[in-house]
C-alpha cells in the first residue's frame, strides 16, 4: 500500500452493506460483506450513487455460459469518492470524485492510444469475473466465501475496488445523481453520435428508442449540429423529454397506420436519415433502422443503401 493514504481505513478491510445476488434470477439480498484493501494499480471507492442499467438485468438472468457466475455483486453505473489507493496509482488520489467504468483504458497499449476506437488490447478481451490483473476477488461474505465482481465495477455495494484502468476522475461540481450515468448510458450514446458516427453538421438522425442511451445519442447529435433529430418510441411522453435533448421530430410506431416507420422517416427526411441508431436491442427494430437510412448511388450501375451500423455492449 502507498503510505500517502490518509484514510483511517487505508490498508484495512472494510465491512459494509452490499446487494448480493446468489443465483440467477433470484432477488438481490442486502448483506454485510468485507471489502479488501486495494492492491497495486487498484482503487477503493466509496460509492455515493449508482443506477440500474439493463445490462445488470441481462446478466442477472443468465444461468449458463462464461458470464453466469454467482454469487456476485452487480452494478456498473456509479459515482464515488476515492477512499484509498494501491501502489503505483498516480491517476487519482484519496478524496477524488471518480466514475468507475466497465470499459478499460490502460492508457499505454496501441488501441488505447488510437483515435479510431476505444478498445484495450491489454484488458479488453478477457472474460474474467474478478479483478483484471490477478483474477481474484476483493469481496468476501461474512462466512469467508468469495463474492465475484461484475464488469470490473460492482457498484451495488457501499465500497468497491476497481482497477485504475477502469476509473475516470471527474469534476466535483457535477451532481452525483447525474454523474453516475456517465459510467455507461450517457457515454455510450454521446460517444456513438460524436466519436463513432462522427455526425456532420446539418445531418438528419433517427433514433430508435428514447431511453437513457437514445436520449444521450440525441444530445450528441445536437452538439454535433444535426439539423433534424427524429425520435422513435412507443411512449408518447418521450417526445417532451426528448425535446430537452435536441429531438425535433417524433414518431410513435403505433400511430403510423399502414405505413412502416421507415416510410415515415423517408418522407420527413426526403429519402432517409443520414444516421440511424438502434438503442433497444431488437432485431426487428434493427431492420427498421436499416430501412430508414437514405439510399446512395456508389456506382451508376449498382444501387446500394448506406448502412451506418454501430454495435455496443448491451446498455440501458
Amino acid at each position: 500500500m502507498n503510505n500517502q493514504n490518509g484514510s483511517p481505513t487505508a490498508g484495512k478491510a472494510i465491512r459494509c452493506k452490499a446487494a448480493v445476488c446468489r443465483s440467477p434470477g433470484e432477488p438481490l439480498v442486502i448483506e454485510e460483506i468485507e471489502v479488501e484493501p486495494p492492491k497495486a494499480w487498484e482503487v477503493r471507492i466509496n460509492i455515493l450513487c449508482t443506477s440500474l442499467c439493463h445490462s445488470d438485468i441481462t446478466f442477472w438472468k443468465m444461468s449458463t455460459g462464461p458470464f453466469a457466475i454467482f454469487p456476485r455483486i452487480f452494478g456498473h453505473e456509479a459515482v464515488g469518492v476515492v477512499e484509498s489507493i494501491g501502489e503505483h496509482v498516480e491517476e487519482v488520489q484519496e478524496g477524488d470524485l471518480v466514475v468507475p467504468v466497465f470499459h478499460p483504458n490502460c492508457r499505454e497499449c496501441r488501441d488505447c492510444k488510437s483515435q479510431k476506437g476505444n478498445g484495450c488490447s491489454v484488458f479488453g478481451n478477457k472474460v474474467n469475473p474478478d479483478m483484471p490483473r490477478d483474477c481474484t476477488s476483493r469481496f468476501k461474505g461474512m462466512n469467508g466465501e468469495v463474492l465475484h465482481h461484475f464488469l470490473s465495477v460492482s457498484s451495488f455495494a457501499e465500497y468497491t475496488v476497481v482497477d485504475v484502468a477502469h476509473v475516470v476522475n471527474i469534476s466535483s461540481q457535477i451532481p452525483v445523481d447525474k454523474a453516475c450515468l456517465l459510467s455507461c448510458g450517457v457515454s455510450t450514446g454521446i460517444g456513438a453520435a460524436w466519436k463513432v458516427a462522427d455526425i456532420e453538421e446539418g445531418s438528419t438522425v433517427a433514433i430508435f428508442g428514447l431511453g437513457a442511451v437514445g436520449l444521450a445519442v440525441a444530445e450528441g447529435a445536437r452538439l454535433r449540429g444535426a439539423a433534424k433529430i427524429i425520435g422513435v418510441d412507443l411512449n408518447p411522453e418521450k417526445f417532451e423529454i426528448g425535446k430537452k435533448f435536441g429531438v425535433t421530430d417524433f414518431i410513435n410506431p403505433s400511430t403510423c397506420g399502414e405505413k412502416n416507420v421507415s416510410e415515415v422517416i423517408k418522407e420527413i427526411t426526403d429519402g432517409g436519415a443520414d444516421y440511424c441508431f438502434e438503442c433497444i436491442g431488437l432485431a426487428s427494430v434493427m431492420e427498421d433502422a436499416f430501412k430508414s437510412n437514405r439510399e446512395v448511388v456508389i456506382n451508376p450501375n449498382v444501387k446500394s443503401t448506406l448502412l451506418n451500423i454501430y454495435f455496443f455492449f448491451p446498455s440501458s
